[in-house]
């Protein structure tokens, strides 16, 4: 059993996928980089990173130092002990279908699908993805920081994602979304709509195996990684499944629901798994629980207003035929809840960041000062409550007054 998990594990595959994809170290710059691998004290890539990275954190990195010509020189030393990695891609039509498919697990493609579904199919499904989403979320991402298992080492895996780098590979957080919104998408919509649910069955498939190759792709994890973040992703599915129903009476019902809504992830925030050195993850999971805070407190008011907009009755429904029009006016729709979106997003993290840096004494431009956890969670979690709270009630009451929403639509 071990063996298996060690060739799964193993960076050999995943170097093995991207030739076979067309995307190759360029020769010159894999020679440099493996002389580079290990430097005169015998620390390799990822350590030195990992102790940069803890320098940071702990207050002690000389990129603290005021000296800007000092600054400018660490930096240019940085950027020579890890160059960005250089490759040939010798198929263009794999690099963009796998580039793309991973910005499936970005904040850009969740911030704009999720409400996408809200604003031009049903409410409910948003609700129900939101929900299935952060759960999945919260616990993959804290498994990562738990575990501590490493990312596939470069080289000779060839890396096209730097931002992420420094976060822990176990579980595969792109796979374990991927498959939860996929199929949570596919289960509830078979509820609510009439279609050929084989039909939904491939497309989740693919769309949830392309994001999960993706990550092979782009060098971000192993395999084993992968197939973790599927099986953990459907675990939790199954195991929740017989409550969706429940959870949400609760959510839209109960008096406490806003209450429990908001207390219990800023409380997950708070308490996530403190590391010693800087990752993203604490940042993103933050956001996740956020939007999945502000969208329930949301339709717990529709609930109270008397209108969710919720696809009418009975169910299944048959959905009207797509025209020319209906395309139009949800084009126009999706234009207009995102730009109140972004605005949304703008205008509390720039005002929720002046305050919280004014209470601490701290810079708004201090990157690391932003990065401490008494003002990036509190900011975090302000500016992403407002968006789902903008979300799930102004946007499509925004729509009745523009004249995109047709309320015989809604309940």
């Amino acid at each position: 059993m071990w063996g298996v998990i060690s060739y799964l594990n193993s960076p050999e595959l995943v170097v093995g996928f991207q030739r076979c994809c067309g995307l190759v170290p360029r020769e010159r710059d894999s020679v440099i980089t493996q002389n580079r691998r290990v430097n005169a004290n015998g620390s390799d890539p990822v350590t030195i990173q990992r102790r940069r990275a803890e320098q940071v954190s702990n207050g002690t990195s000389r990129a603290h130092d005021s000296n800007s010509n000092y600054k400018s020189a660490s930096s240019q030393c940085e950027h020579k002990d890890r160059p960005r990695p250089h490759y040939e891609v010798r198929n263009w039509l794999f690099y963009f279908l796998f580039v793309i498919s991973a910005n499936l697990g970005h904040e850009v493609f969740y911030i704009t699908f999720l409400p996408c579904i809200h604003w031009n199919l049903d409410p409910f499904l948003c609700r129900r993805l939101v929900n299935v989403w952060a759960v999945v979320m919260y616990i993959g991402q804290v498994m990562k920081d738990i575990l501590k298992l490493p990312r596939p080492t470069s080289p000779p895996v060839v890396k096209l994602e730097t931002r992420v780098d420094a976060e822990y590979g176990l579980p595969s957080t792109h796979a374990m979304a991927a498959t939860a919104i996929s199929f949570t998408l596919l289960l509830s919509a078979h509820e609510r709509v009439k279609f050929p649910f084989e039909l939904g069955l491939v497309v989740a498939v693919v769309l949830s195996a392309l994001v999960c190759l993706s990550r092979l792709y782009t060098g971000m994890h192993s395999v084993l990684d992968v197939i973790c973040g599927v099986v953990i992703s459907a675990v939790i599915m199954a195991a929740s499944y017989p409550f969706w129903g429940t959870v949400d009476f609760f959510q839209l019902h109960s008096p406490v629901s806003p209450f429990v809504a908001l207390a219990l992830p800023l409380f997950l925030s708070y308490k996530y798994p403190e590391l010693d050195h800087y990752t993203t993850t604490r940042g993103d999971t933050t956001i996740i629980l956020a939007c999945s805070a502000g969208c329930s407190v949301g339709y717990w008011v529709n609930e109270r207003l008397g209108l969710t907009f919720d696809l009418a009755g009975p169910f299944p429904v048959t959905l009207p035929p797509l025209t020319l029009a209906a395309v139009g006016f949800g084009v126009a729709r999706f234009l207009v809840g995102l730009a109140m979106l972004v605005l949304t997003r703008q205008t509390v993290r720039w005002a929720s960041l002046r305050v919280l840096c004014w209470i601490y004494g701290a810079s708004v431009s201090d990157v690391d000062a932003r990065r401490r956890k008494e003002i990036e969670v509190p900011y975090k979690f302000s500016t992403y409550v407002a968006i789902g709270l903008v979300n799930s009630i102004m946007v499509n009451r925004v729509f009745v007054m523009m004249g995109l929403w047709d309320l015989g639509n809604s309940v």
